[in-house]
């Protein structure tokens, strides 16, 4: 039986796809559970018209996340901690203080998982964080540690 793949099925195919399987894996599992339709000129035009609107949203958001890099790229925020005698803070800098940092400067709420950080920071000076928007954006913000008198 011809089916048009309306999700991703493993060792079967991508979504969009059109194979051939048996009839009975095709009735029983693919169409009943929603994995496939019956490949006729309607099913495989409406499949088709889906994957080319979720490559544009895609690439929609893709450019989003280029535009959001670009503005991080290079970023310097200010963060200030309680300081004791020297360099050391007496509690540290977290990944949810730089989002509130970067979310004051810039206005764009990024989210405190994207950042990486090895381990909070615990000392005064100039540190430079990686921030993971998608796999190959990853953009470097600055974040300057101050002691909350200055």
């Amino acid at each position: 039986m011809k089916i048009v793949l309306l999700k991703d099925v493993p060792n079967i195919g991508k979504i969009g796809q059109i194979k051939d399987v048996p009839d009975g894996y095709a009735r029983n599992y693919l169409l009943k559970l929603g994995l496939a339709a019956a490949a006729t000129k309607e099913a495989t035009a409406l499949t088709k018209s889906k994957i080319d609107s979720d490559q544009k949203k895609l690439a929609k958001f893709e450019a989003e996340l280029g535009a959001t890099a670009k503005m991080l790229d290079g970023l310097t925020v200010a963060v200030k901690g309680k300081t004791g005698a020297g360099e050391k803070l007496y509690g540290s800098i977290t990944a949810a203080d730089i989002a509130a940092a970067v979310r004051k400067v810039t206005g764009y709420s990024l989210d405190k998982r994207k950042i990486e950080l090895p381990e909070p920071i615990r000392s005064l000076g100039v540190f430079p964080v990686t921030v993971r928007l998608s796999a190959s954006l990853l953009p470097v913000v600055k974040v300057k540690v101050t002691a909350q008198g200055d």
